[in-house]
């Protein structure tokens, strides 16, 4: 008898705490990832980084041995956000503008995407990523789960709850180990490749930096600059978004060294990546060494130092004065990067490239980041793929050079392979340029570009440009010559024009593999609205494939 109530009472809790859970579900799920990321990989303390040091001497003086070369990619950025592009909310950018006044700027850069995994597979390959399956931005089936009950929007967004439940483990999706970066390609010269932040492109042991030709990497574990409750941290939340509202309660602070345990950075995430990026280029003073600097700022969740938001005291809203901050912290990165290479006599023989993964999004509610381009990432109309493209290098470089023809992420690859002194292989093929021989021309020969998520695809050539969007089924033909700002749809007065660049980009994506993962999310893109900004079915959107 006594068993029989044991039994019964144990079946009667589990029957409340099933009905509790089934009820909390979305609760569960919202908070998982964290919980999961506690269990797994607990972070430990701050550990100090022994950089691997060079030659004490330099084997041959600077100016004679190949140059070094810099990738800093910020993300998320406006190109707006840059006070050399007008900027708002007083927020300058002095460093980043000094770099494009004693260097190259290139006035129509573009991502490789609208989105950060797809672009970064363009900038450390040089190819379209959809030549190898990397199509869509790796997102965990909890969050698209999660998010899409608290996205409020008409029209709703689109889930397959089916591949969500079956979403692999996000470390498992990312770039395939068989793709050689740029790291690879530099390798025979003699560099030491240095990997520093986001890297977004898989966590297996085959598709991290370590594998994919890096010497040396400091990997962005998680998704926070600081602890939330940390007394030097000054936090911003976006209710109205349901991204944000998945991040705070999973993303942690931690990142690892060459693949070991996790740890806490000792200062704030972007500082924290520009002291190591100075300890790393002293330490390679004497050997040609390749660094790519991807910095998670000024990603959501949007946190900032007390000094820097304290220095922003000028922009009365909170959420705006801790965007300013960030972009603050990431344009003293570039400022001490570039004085770190002064000091060791490695500023003239260094090709330093700054650029964003996408333009920034409509998710934080600020309207002005991508201005006067319409639209946001996610979406490739202008405000979604036109990005910062600067490169600074003194010794072949002319200060102050502007340049009109499109540059693209793809074309980093070619560029600093050229300036290293190799050649660009035959197979696999890249698809960029090399920038610098465009800067000796200056009516370099035209090019297709083209972007590509799903069936929401865009292609540029001759000034000309072409948005195919499937849901709603719609094209945009626009003149970018005339209208930078894509105001004016000429499909309608354009038949012939239109179906040109339809053909094209139909036998660009001809032949393309299959994505190496599905696509289980769509979500609408108000082009010219925020995510704070009340929307209707009317107002202009596409639908992102996610």
């Amino acid at each position: 008898m006594k068993l029989k109530r044991t039994l019964l009472w144990t079946a009667l809790t589990l029957a409340v705490l099933g009905g509790l859970a089934y009820a909390n579900r979305m609760t569960i799920l919202q908070y998982s990832l964290g919980w999961y990321t506690d269990i797994v990989n607990p972070r430990g303390p701050y550990q100090p980084t022994s950089w691997q040091a060079g030659p004490a001497e330099p084997g041959q003086p600077v100016g004679k041995r190949p140059p070094n070369i810099i990738v800093i990619l910020a993300d998320d950025l406006g190109i707006n956000d840059l006070s050399m592009n007008g900027g708002h909310d007083g927020i300058t950018t002095p460093n980043i503008d000094a770099l494009a006044k004693a260097g190259a700027s290139f006035d129509n850069g573009y991502a490789g995407s609208a989105v950060c995994t797809v672009s970064r597979a363009a900038l450390i390959t040089g190819r379209y990523p959809w030549r190898f399956g990397v199509e869509f931005t790796p997102t965990p089936g909890a969050m698209a789960r999660v998010a899409v009950k608290l996205y409020d929007s008409d029209p709703p967004p689109l889930i397959d709850q089916r591949l969500a439940s079956q979403a692999k483990p996000l470390n498992e999706l990312g770039m395939p180990g068989s793709e050689v970066t740029l790291a690879e390609r530099l390798k025979p010269q003699g560099y030491h490749n240095v990997h520093i932040g986001k890297w977004h492109l898989g966590s297996t042991p085959e598709m991290r930096p370590n594998a994919q030709g890096f010497d040396e990497t400091i990997f962005m574990e998680s998704g926070l600059y600081l602890p939330k409750k940390h007394p030097d941290s000054v936090n911003a939340y976006l209710d109205f978004d349901p991204i944000d509202r998945f991040l705070w309660p999973n993303m942690r602070f931690g990142v690892s060294y060459n693949g070991g345990k996790w740890f806490e950075p000792n200062k704030y995430l972007t500082d924290y990546f520009t002291d190591e990026a100075v300890n790393a280029i002293r330490a390679n003073r004497n050997r040609p060494f390749f660094m790519y600097l991807a910095h998670w700022g000024v990603h959501t969740p949007l946190q900032a130092t007390k000094a820097d938001y304290d220095a922003m005291a000028h922009i009365p809203d909170h959420r705006r004065r801790v965007y300013g901050a960030m972009v603050r912290s990431v344009d003293r990165s570039v400022g001490r990067v570039m004085q770190a290479l002064r000091e060791e006599g490695l500023d003239r023989d260094t090709l330093v490239i700054f650029s964003s993964d996408n333009g920034a999004p409509g998710y934080t509610g600020i309207p002005e980041t991508n201005r006067p381009y319409r639209g946001w990432k996610l979406s490739f109309f202008e405000g979604g793929i036109r990005v910062p493209f600067i490169a600074h290098w003194p010794a072949r470089i002319a200060a102050g050079t502007r340049h009109q023809a499109p540059a693209h992420h793809t074309d980093i690859v070619p560029t600093a392979m050229a300036a290293a002194g190799l050649t660009p292989p035959s197979a696999p093929a890249v698809d960029g340029v090399d920038l610098l021989a465009q800067l000796k021309n200056p009516k370099p020969p035209g090019r297709p570009l083209f972007w590509r998520d799903g069936d929401y695809r865009a292609m540029q050539e001759d000034g000309w440009k072409l948005i195919s969007a499937s849901r709603p089924r719609k094209d945009f033909l626009f003149h970018l010559t005339q209208d930078p700002t894509e105001r004016r749809n000429l499909a309608q007065e354009q038949p012939q024009r239109l179906a040109d660049l339809k053909a094209k980009l139909a036998q660009h994506h001809q032949g393309m593999p299959t994505p190496l993962w599905p696509s289980f999310i769509e979500v609408p893109i108000f082009i010219d609205k925020t995510l704070e900004q009340p929307r209707t079915r009317d107002d202009e959107h596409v639908f992102w494939i996610n």
